[in-house]
């Protein structure tokens, strides 16, 4: 597209929308640009009478951002959320939520004040009532309207600026699912054009961070509904799996008998409906999803190209990607050589870690291999299995964060591709969380993963390990040194061995200027480093 016509196109925009609190979801709110609902506790805005929060303006990063994105003012996802609101709850110590309501992630009680450490644990260790229970709640979330959350069904152009709001209740998964579209989505640029390369969860630094947050906050909704504050997701362990051992009615959905790409009639997934797939149409008519059922989840496992994608990923390509010691590179996209993050998320060889968008590898082979909903990036939450997957990535992350112990700062803070900043905040989600907030390891944020609590030997060894890859990144000036010093000490001990001989040679009125005298073991020597 020509700069000309990008100039053009500027003037006949149509920004896009997002999900709501419910409690912000009204013409005074939208015209006010203010979203600081009440607390049910006290009855006022945040919390604030109990001190849980106040009303504050939002304090936007000004960071500068990458080239991959040449507009400015053309989405609603710019400077999240400013487009709606420019003032939201800022809360205090450890409380959280859009009206201070919640804990943070990590405590509980009425104050926030008690630590809580929740585990995550592989679906195939499960019992079969703890694994029946966590399909139960799958199926649950997907009948139960969102109590706290609604979508818009029209951009902020349409709703005349806030005056004419516009809303649509949704189901608790089918709302996440909606996020994951929203977040990942192209810019609509009016007429039929759009701009393809913007995406504010995937192909940049905060891929993560943002998965990290979208976890932890489905935890946190179906806790809610179901009131097991102990509920986690569990994870697919999917190293060196030869196919998809979670496909099976038991776990996921089986194969359809008679059609590859439909699931089981056995399995309840299969009566599921999808929203969100058919990026193009909405493309075409300038549109959002709106939530319409869309047609049953697909998934033909292994019948997927196997050109792009071979196999399912295997141990030594995760542990050659726990060995890149650069977090991000470049320029932090999907081209991004020697990235972790870019090698992690499959844009990059993970045995080279050169990017090669011709090869899907790690987590984007996964999807690739799924073969059907979970293959298309907008709408690939819709399949549960989604949620099994992103944890193992998640854990992966956890095991590069242990063995690296990185700094905040080595998350980019400038230039990254629009949203991914460190400082930015994630789209869409309300309350607002930073990129940076999340890049900690996750006993920090509440949750640990079974695999990863390993004996004290294991542990120790993951410790050493930063130490022993700087030690092997230097191993040739050190050698360098013990030669060039060992060369230095035979110098030095000739010239003492000559200098010895030579006193002998001297007559006895020239002395040494210390001798084994008495005070010879009085003298102190200090050294200032």
């Amino acid at each position: 597209m020509s700069l000309l016509a990008m100039g053009f196109l500027l003037g006949i925009l149509q920004p896009s929308t997002s999900q709501f609190p419910r409690a912000c979801a009204n013409t005074q709110s939208l015209l006010r640009k203010e979203c600081c609902p009440l607390w049910d506790g006290d009855r006022s805005p945040c919390g604030e009478l109990s001190s849980r929060g106040s009303c504050q303006n939002i304090l936007l990063s000004q960071a500068p951002l990458g080239p991959q994105f040449p507009f400015s003012g053309v989405d609603d996802r710019e400077d999240w959320p400013s487009i709606f609101y420019n003032r939201t709850c800022r809360c205090e110590g450890n409380f959280m939520g859009f009206n201070c309501g919640e804990c943070k992630f990590g405590f509980s009680g009425p104050n926030c004040t008690e630590r809580r450490l929740r585990t995550r644990r592989n679906i195939l260790q499960l019992t079969t009532s703890e694994k029946d229970k966590f399909l139960a709640y799958l199926n649950l979330a997907k009948n139960t309207p969102s109590q706290d959350y609604v979508i818009a069904t029209g951009t902020y152009t349409q709703m005349n600026n806030g005056s004419n709001p516009m809303f649509r209740n949704i189901n608790m998964y089918d709302l996440f699912v909606w996020m994951h579209y929203y977040a990942s989505r192209d810019t609509l640029l009016g007429g039929s054009n759009v701009w393809r390369d913007i995406d504010f969860a995937h192909e940049a630094p905060g891929f993560l961070p943002w998965h990290r947050v979208f976890l932890l906050m489905w935890e946190r909704e179906i806790q809610k509904i179901t009131g097991d504050e102990n509920f986690t997701i569990p994870y697919w362990d999917w190293r060196d799996a030869e196919d998809c051992v979670v496909c099976t009615d038991e776990y996921m959905g089986g194969r359809h008998n008679t059609n590859p790409n439909l699931l089981s009639p056995a399995s309840f997934f299969s009566s599921w409906q999808v929203i969100c797939t058919r990026s193009e149409e909405y493309n075409s008519q300038q549109a959002l999803c709106n939530v319409t059922n869309e047609g049953p989840i697909l998934r033909n496992p292994g019948n997927n190209d196997k050109s792009r994608t071979p196999r399912l990923p295997s141990s030594a390509e995760v542990e050659f990607c726990l060995s890149l010691t650069q977090y991000e590179s470049g320029p932090m996209d999907k081209m991004a050589n020697y990235s972790f993050r870019n090698t992690l998320e499959g844009f990059a060889d993970p045995r080279t870690a050169i990017s090669n968008i011709s090869q899907s590898g790690l987590h984007n082979a996964l999807h690739i291999y799924m073969n059907g909903s979970m293959s298309q990036v907008q709408g690939s939450a819709n399949d549960p299995i989604f949620l099994l997957h992103h944890a193992f990535v998640d854990s992966i992350f956890e095991r590069w964060l242990r063995r690296h112990r990185p700094m905040l700062d080595v998350y980019p803070a400038a230039n990254a591709p629009i949203g991914h900043n460190r400082e930015n905040y994630m789209v869409p989600f309300i309350p607002l969380f930073r990129n940076g907030e999340f890049f900690k390891p996750s006993r920090e944020l509440g949750y640990d993963y079974e695999y990863l609590q390993e004996p004290a030997l294991d542990s120790f060894q993951e410790f050493l390990m930063p130490y022993l890859e700087q030690a092997r990144q230097i191993w040739g000036w050190l050698v360098g040194a013990a030669v060039i010093g060992g060369i230095v000490a035979a110098v030095l001990t000739a010239l003492v061995l000559a200098c010895q001989k030579k006193r002998k040679g001297t007559s006895s009125e020239i002395q040494p200027l210390l001798t084994e005298s008495e005070d010879y073991n009085n003298i102190s020597y200090q050294s200032n480093f």
